[in-house]
């Protein structure tokens, strides 16, 4: 499975980035939980937004209301939309595909394959 990510930019504070990230492979399979997480200077990557094969969709709190996580299964592509961005949403955003499991969806250890990340930069 190979998940390339595109979408980040600079922005300033209060604007919008729509993150996407295709997957493709043969063994991919639209039954994978998607997800994205960022990782800032100095810090650990960390979970912001995960979509299961349902449909089914989980946030980390800091991003409630303001980052919306869909995805096309036609197209093997999950999408970040980020509104309201604020400076401290400034990282690395990676995406990651693996098996879905409610216990581990928000976790890193609960993805097995992971994109090359893109930047996000947001200007106070």
């Amino acid at each position: 499975v190979q998940l390339q990510a595109s979408g980040g930019g600079l922005v300033q504070a209060g604007g919008s980035l729509r993150l996407s990230c295709a997957a493709s492979g043969r063994t991919f399979s639209s039954r994978y939980a998607m997800g994205w997480f960022q990782q800032a200077p100095g810090k650990e990557r960390e979970f912001v937004a995960a979509i299961n094969w349902g449909d089914n969709t989980y946030y980390t709190d800091s991003v409630k209301g303001r980052f919306t996580i869909s995805r096309d299964n036609a197209k093997n592509t999950v999408y970040l939309q980020m509104n309201s961005l604020k400076p401290e949403d400034t990282a690395v955003y990676y995406c990651a595909a693996g098996l879905f499991s409610p216990h581990t969806v928000m976790a890193r250890a609960g993805y097995h394959y992971w994109g090359q990340g893109t930047l996000v930069t947001v200007s106070s």
